[in-house]
């Protein structure tokens, strides 16, 4: 099979997913999940830990309200929410590789912890294209090159984040897992069998991957920010802080479409460089790491059929 074309699956399944340590968390549309390879026993047993498997009950947000539902407002609803799911999801998964003994960190630390993530998100990719782009902007002559440029100097730092990313070794597992979880769901929404072996023949790179996902916000943001001009530069800070979630809730109906039009030859033209991009955050999984995140899904699907739901909203991004 060296060599061989992977498979693409042709349907969008109401399948997110989101890689751990040493595990995968899938969601549904009314339960979530995670697997977790436990660590290898210290008597001299397997090599490899069981799976341990938690579900959960999910009652999406946007089930919740009718306000949050509506376009634009719908994807910042869901980005919210999987930002919580994935919180807990990420507790149970380093908990699971603690010693005995040794204390978990609390909630309230990963609260913590991913607040202070967005607020270096948020300034890393808004404010500091800015920044850059102001120490030249009486040379540029206009708003229209001050605009480009600043879209180019974000995209170009984000580009840099991800090649960092993909070079640190500690990751490399992450981003196994990760390959796994976009297998597992390609191999399901192909209606195929849910076997490490089945899963090992598709694609580890996937339509609705959150690395495509922050591209296309990379993307928006130059759009969103194109008619605000040249104001005073407090004014173009505070609009790139109030604007970030306007280009999260319209790159997420543009991945939500492009995912559920993914059998378009132009669609698949336009995805292209985000799928591409994804060979930076994924790696080839083993089999074992297949099983972990079959083991994963499976648990969703013993609860609810995804498939036979179309309301694709709330349910996040292949991560």
């Amino acid at each position: 099979m060296t060599g061989a074309p992977k498979l693409v699956a042709q349907r969008d399944a109401p399948v997110g997913g989101q890689a751990v340590l040493e595990g995968v968390m899938m969601r549904g549309v009314s339960t979530w999940a995670v697997a977790v390879r436990n660590p290898p026993a210290e008597d001299g047993g397997p090599q490899l830990g069981e799976i341990a498997v938690s579900s959960f009950p999910l009652v999406s947000w946007t089930r919740r309200r009718r306000i949050y539902r509506l376009p634009l407002i719908r994807g910042v609803t869901a980005m919210a929410e999987s930002l919580a799911i994935g919180m807990r999801a990420l507790t149970i998964a380093a908990g699971a590789q603690l010693p005995e003994g040794e204390q978990e960190l609390s909630s309230g630390a990963w609260t913590g912890a991913v607040v202070v993530a967005v607020v270096v998100a948020v300034a890393v990719f808004f404010v500091l294209p800015i920044g850059i782009t102001s120490l030249v902007k009486h040379q540029l002559g206009s708003s229209f090159a001050f605009w480009l440029l600043e879209g180019v100097v974000r995209t170009a730092i984000f580009l840099g984040y991800l090649l960092i990313l993909s070079r640190i070794p500690d990751l490399r597992r992450v981003f196994e897992y990760h390959g796994a979880e976009h297998k597992v769901i390609s191999c399901y929404e192909a209606d195929d069998e849910l076997t490490p072996e089945r899963a090992k023949l598709y694609s580890r790179l996937h339509p609705r991957c959150g690395t495509s996902f922050l591209l296309i916000v990379m993307i928006v943001a130059i759009f969103v920010f194109a008619p605000i001009g040249l104001p005073a530069w407090y004014i173009l800070v505070a609009t790139r802080i109030i604007g970030v979630p306007v280009i999260a809730g319209v790159s997420f109906e543009v991945i939500k479409w492009a995912g559920r039009n993914r059998r378009r030859g132009w669609v698949r033209v336009v995805m292209y460089p985000g799928l591409q991009l994804q060979k930076l955050t994924t790696r080839e999984p083993d089999l074992d790491e297949l099983a972990v995140a079959i083991a994963a899904l499976q648990a969703v699907l013993a609860v609810e059929t995804p498939g036979a739901a179309h309301d694709l909203v709330g349910v996040e991004l292949v991560a």
